[in-house]
């Protein structure tokens, strides 16, 4: 495994990611109407955007998210565990909003998972336009390539999303799939939920002419040379050619096509919800695609793309299995805790746009304990499948709280265990570096900071009990 020197440099670059900076691909260019000028979309700032929804929500001011960088400060980051759970009680994923106590799999599947998904619908993420474009895709270019010197299939893929009835939004989403070229059959695939690499290619720029030496990647095989040894094949998903990351670009991508180029509704999805929604409308181009087997595709992210994955498995019981990686706020992690990043810097200028805008109004005047839900019932929405949750350790990655998500992963066990799986096992969180891997919810903790590297072995250790490459031909 790599050492902590090795990889820590993840960390590092993505410390201003972490911390709230958005991140967004190049600006849209907007076609024009077949007859007579298309309608613009309305220009918002994210400020003014956030104000526009806190005067819907009659609200004046709003708690100050925790502040990492003034020990000082009144709101200064939380990180001592004795004073990490203000509100230790949990809503409960197996009683129903009458009182009653679910007992069967039929009570969950028809009557309490439709409680929670309204919730989470209505007050965190927000809900699916009820009419979303179609989304054609077209495979722009097919080459035999090498990766680590395995031999693959890499197809550029681009969802042209119809934009007829408002021109003046595009919307083209951005992927790549790679396949093993000697597989006998159709294989399983991993979805990845990633930074645009031409963005993150600038920061490193950017780094550099501030004078930051940047130290050598980690050693050892990457994650698609880990992913192709298993005779699977991976797929990278560009987030932000579906929707920006920010306030700003909420009147175009796919949030702004629907609207037709109008503000969000208090209810109305947010970014989040639209990266998952790009991830389940690439795993519709899988199932026309032979080389791919489209019952057994996973997907993952990490940090911002690790709340997206978790929502994508939760929405989307397509997907086989979910690595959820230092997903936090927002994520696996509690909302109720009070441990590194809070629930309101979720609800503040930088990152409000990730979430519906009824979700502001939890911090202030309402409170975390005041929500219907928590994330331990997102992770349970994801059940029966399996799901892998990982995050570094300690200050590399503290600020996405590993205990509280461990804990909402073991307050979701009952409803696995209802539905005749496994949960984690123990409510005792394990010791770093060790993987629970014996249920269907499985977690890691690991002390290289904020980077999913370290965890990959474990999951892929996993996942083998789940897909399976296509036998060889005889």
């Amino acid at each position: 495994m790599p050492g902590s020197k090795s990889v820590r440099w993840l960390f590092g670059l993505t410390a201003l990611i972490l911390l709230g900076v958005p991140i967004t691909s190049a600006p849209q260019q907007s076609k024009p109407a077949a007859v007579g000028p298309a309608p613009s979309p309305t220009e918002l700032a994210s400020e003014q955007d956030h104000q526009r929804l806190m005067d819907l929500l009659h609200i004046k001011t709003i708690r100050p998210g925790a502040d990492p960088n003034h020990p000082d400060a009144p709101n200064a980051v939380n990180y001592d565990e004795s004073k990490a759970n203000p509100f230790p009680t949990l809503p409960d994923p197996l009683v129903m909003k009458n009182g009653e106590k679910v007992t069967t799999a039929e009570m969950w599947w028809n009557k309490r998972c439709p409680e929670i998904v309204e919730d989470f619908d209505r007050e965190v993420y927000g809900r699916l336009p009820t009419e979303i474009p179609r989304v054609h895709w077209q495979v722009t270019s097919q080459k035999k390539d090498s990766v680590g010197g395995l031999s693959v299939v890499t197809k550029k893929l681009v969802g042209h999303v119809d934009n007829s009835a408002f021109p003046s939004v595009t919307v083209d989403i951005q992927a790549t799939l790679v396949t093993p070229a000697t597989a006998p059959g159709s294989v399983p695939v991993i979805i990845e939920l990633a930074f645009d690499p031409v963005l993150m290619r600038k920061l490193f720029e950017r780094l550099a002419a501030r004078g930051v030496k940047l130290p050598p990647p980690p050693p050892g095989p990457s994650w698609q040379q880990q992913v192709l040894a298993k005779d699977w094949g991976y797929a990278e998903l560009l987030t932000t050619s579906v929707q920006a990351d920010n306030g700003d670009g909420l009147t175009a991508g796919i949030i702004g096509l629907s609207n037709h180029g109008l503000p969000r509704k208090l209810d109305d999805w947010g970014a989040l919800k639209a990266w998952a929604w790009g991830a389940s409308r690439l795993l519709d181009y899988f199932e026309t695609d032979k080389s791919v087997n489209a019952r057994q595709v996973g997907v993952m992210g990490h940090s911002r793309f690790g709340k997206a994955a978790l929502v994508a498995m939760a929405y989307d019981q397509r997907f086989a299995i979910g690595f959820i990686s230092s997903s936090g706020m927002g994520g696996a992690n509690l909302y109720r805790r009070n441990f590194g990043e809070r629930l309101e810097n979720l609800a503040g200028t930088g990152e409000y746009h990730w979430m519906a805008g009824n979700y502001i109004k939890y911090a202030g005047p309402l409170t975390p304990n005041d929500l219907p839900v928590d994330s331990h019932e997102l992770i349970a929405l994801c059940a029966p499948r399996p799901v892998f949750i990982g995050s570094g350790a300690d200050k590399g990655d503290a600020w996405v709280d590993s205990k509280g998500m461990f804990m909402a992963e073991a307050a979701a066990g009952p409803v696995y265990e209802l539905l005749g799986k496994k949960g984690l096992g123990t409510g005792q969180m394990p010791p770093v570096g060790r993987a629970l891997l014996d249920g269907e919810l499985a977690f890691r903790e690991h002390s290289d900071g904020h980077t999913p590297a370290p965890n990959w072995p474990a999951f892929l250790t996993f996942a083998a009990q789940y897909l399976h490459a296509p036998s060889p031909r005889k």
